[in-house]
């Protein structure tokens, strides 16, 4: 389809609906996302979301979708335009959308470099790099021993809870949908549960996140044991720069392949930013959910 041609067609956009997932796996294909359909279908299943579907012929041509955490956040995320319909302002209307349907809630996204300039102009603010690791697990650097072990059914509060106070909302349907289809391995430290981490099938293989944990150490003492379960397996972790944990990534066969810019809107203040999470008290994000939930 020459660009001339798609200029004289119009688009209209309408709610994201699950007849339009094979629409949009395909169109996140062409991005080269991993994503499956059971990826797409999870994501819509926690979210409020827009297509863009050509006026003339009904195919989906944009997507974009909001997931909401309660009144305190929500993550802008898969928008997607499809690479002959770009520089037509479709990615500025789907994100409008978005936006209208988020209300008053505090934004979160990860950007592509390209992504960066739009993104800019709507009042989001770069706050972090995110790292995406992935590869075949391999034998890791050592670990301190911890008490890391597989969490039940009643940890679930525990996990809300530490999760809600690292993230900053509530997101205890992701938590759930996770428990559905993953499995969590609970840290405690003098017999109180202080991190965690999830582990779910998702694109080439299983991703961990999110990675909750009061300092570095816990969070490689929760990773370790996922690692040395699944030799040789596809595994995927989203870490941030600032936590420090590429380098053992990379040590544990999980390379550095990519990453995006963590955006807020509005921007957290100054001392929000300084803040490492090796130096906040009590728990924080290691690795998160995926770069589209947070």
């Amino acid at each position: 389809m020459s660009k001339n041609t798609v200029s004289k067609r119009t688009v209209h956009c309408s709610a994201f609906e699950p007849k339009h997932l094979r629409d949009a796996v395909a169109l996140s294909r062409q991005e080269q996302w991993p994503h499956r359909l059971e990826d797409w279908s999870l994501s819509l299943s926690l979210s409020q979301g827009l297509v863009a579907l050509d006026a003339e012929t009904s195919q989906v041509v944009g997507t974009v979708l909001m997931t909401p955490y309660g009144v305190d956040a929500a993550t802008i995320n898969m928008v997607i335009v499809d690479e002959g319909w770009r520089g037509q302002g479709l990615g500025r209307r789907l994100m409008d959308e978005a936006m209208a349907l988020a209300g008053d809630r505090p934004l979160r996204l990860v950007a592509t470099r390209d992504g960066l300039p739009l993104y800019e102009k709507l009042g989001f603010r770069e706050v972090n790099t995110v790292l995406q690791h992935q590869g075949e697990a391999s034998p890791m650097s050592s670990v301190a021993a911890e008490d890391a072990a597989p969490a039940g059914d009643g940890d679930r509060a525990a996990i809300a809870a530490l999760d809600r106070q690292a993230f900053g909302a509530d997101r205890g349907l992701l938590l759930e949908r996770f428990a559905e289809i993953g499995s969590f391995t609970l840290l405690r430290r003098n017999g109180a549960p202080v991190g965690f981490a999830a582990l779910r099938d998702f694109g080439r293989g299983q991703v961990i996140g999110p990675v909750v944990a009061p300092d570095a150490d816990g969070a490689k003492a929760l990773i370790a044991p996922i690692i040395a379960a699944y030799p040789g397996k596809f595994l995927r972790v989203d870490t941030t720069v600032d936590t420090g944990l590429g380098p053992w990534l990379a040590d544990c066969g999980l390379r550095h392949v990519g990453g995006g810019i963590a955006m807020r809107r509005p921007a957290p203040t100054a001392a929000a930013l300084s803040a490492a999470p090796v130096a906040t008290a009590g728990a924080s994000t290691f690795a998160l959910a995926s770069q589209a939930l947070g």
